[in-house]
């Protein structure tokens, strides 16, 4: 798609004396005391700021934070934490701007926040009077939050729609350049990995992606309704037994292009759902009534492994089994560290993904790792995101 990168603008020598507004996401979590346990997301929006303050804008800076109700916010809501760690972050006071809506004082080389955009009346019905008057506050527009990028509201859709100039910041751009490459020109075969406990959670993925990849791998609860359509038991295993046909359904549409959804061909078995519980690997068709399946098994995982060798893009959401607990994380174990050693241009996404990257050290490993969870899933669902549509229509 074509947009603006606020970086081109930057370089243009554009931005000096400008008045600049980012939209960011610093919805990090907080403590009961009000401290941030991890400000992976405030680090992630230092760039942006850091390349408009080095350009000479006059820097504003907006987000939301929690669900606060509109026009009353509370202590627990505000972005005051936030302004506290940017300040650190960036060696400069960064103000935290109270009641901003209607005018913003700030001049060039300086940064200010303003406080909680949620906490204004008609941001999440992207009211037309107030986006034009946050787009009054500005001479460009910076979407730097892929994780609000699925909601058009005023402070991600609105503004962008009226401001002088919007224009996508680094994060955003990066986003839009990973999955652009993964699924609008990806290098073949294109793998996909989509896991979770819920066919029904990641049904329009699962289709949507059936019409686009060479090979599709199920993990979880989602592989058990798939192992229920392939004809195996899967004992008293999570699994959506409703959605059988829909599977069948899914696993036609792949095969008539010629690609395939691999059914596991052993598992990792307890007799309950605990860290403790003995696990047991037995081949697929051998599952007792009453197994619960939490893995792939052995043979199963280095298959896919391989398979993921000879892969050109790789896609993945959502872990193959209960890597949690240390005697069923083998397959999802075995599939990330496939993926890391991949020649493939890899992209993950999704809480669960990303806590198993973490949890294998395999960050500096994967090819792009996106920030959004709801927006990664409804990009993977096919949808268009109205920040990608906006920013484009803005492009034109």
């Amino acid at each position: 798609m074509q947009f603006i990168r606020f970086t081109d603008l930057c370089q243009q020598g554009r931005i000096k004396d400008q008045r600049v507004l980012i939209r960011a996401d610093l919805n990090v979590p907080l403590n009961e005391q009000g401290l941030i346990t991890e400000d992976t997301r405030i680090r992630a929006s230092i760039p942006a700021i850091q390349a408009a303050l080095g350009a000479g804008a006059a820097v504003m800076v907006t987000s939301h934070l929690g669900r606060p109700t509109e026009g009353q916010l509370q202590a627990k809501d505000s972005l005051a934490p936030v302004a506290q760690r940017l300040s650190e972050l960036l060696g400069q006071e960064v103000p935290l701007v109270q009641n901003w809506i209607d005018g913003v004082n700030v001049t060039p080389s300086h940064v200010v926040l303003l406080e909680n955009c949620r906490g204004n009346v008609g941001e999440k019905k992207n009211d037309p009077v107030l986006a034009k008057k946050m787009a009054a506050l500005c001479d460009v527009f910076v979407h730097d939050a892929f994780g609000t990028a699925h909601r058009a509201e005023a402070s991600t859709y609105g503004v962008a729609q009226y401001a002088p100039v919007a224009c996508a910041g680094p994060l955003l751009a990066a986003e839009i350049d990973a999955l652009s490459k993964a699924l609008s020109q990806p290098q073949r075969p294109l793998i996909a990995i989509v896991g979770g406990s819920k066919v029904s959670s990641k049904l329009t993925i699962l289709r949507s992606l059936a019409e686009k990849v060479d090979a599709l791998i199920v993990g979880g609860g989602i592989a058990n309704t798939f192992m229920l359509a392939a004809g195996l038991p899967i004992g008293k295993s999570l699994a959506e037994t409703d959605l059988v046909e829909e599977a069948k359904s899914i696993i036609k549409m792949m095969s008539e292009r010629g690609s395939i959804i691999p059914i596991p061909e052993d598992v990792v078995t307890a007799k309950t759902f605990a860290a403790n519980a003995p696990a047991t690997t037995k081949n697929a068709q051998d599952v007792e009534d009453d197994d619960m399946i939490l893995d792939i098994g052995p043979n199963t995982a280095a298959h896919l492994a391989t398979q993921l060798q000879s892969a050109g893009t790789i896609v993945w959401n959502g872990p193959v089994g209960v890597f949690e607990f240390d005697a069923f994380e083998n397959g999802t174990k075995t599939l990330s560290q496939a993926i890391a050693h991949s020649k493939a241009f890899s992209i993950a996404g999704g809480g669960d993904t990303l806590a198993a990257i973490a949890k294998y050290q395999l960050e500096s490993e994967i090819g792009y790792i996106s920030t959004g969870g709801g927006a990664f899933l409804e990009v993977l669902e096919g949808k268009t995101l109205p920040a990608f549509e906006i920013l484009a229509k803005r492009a034109s």
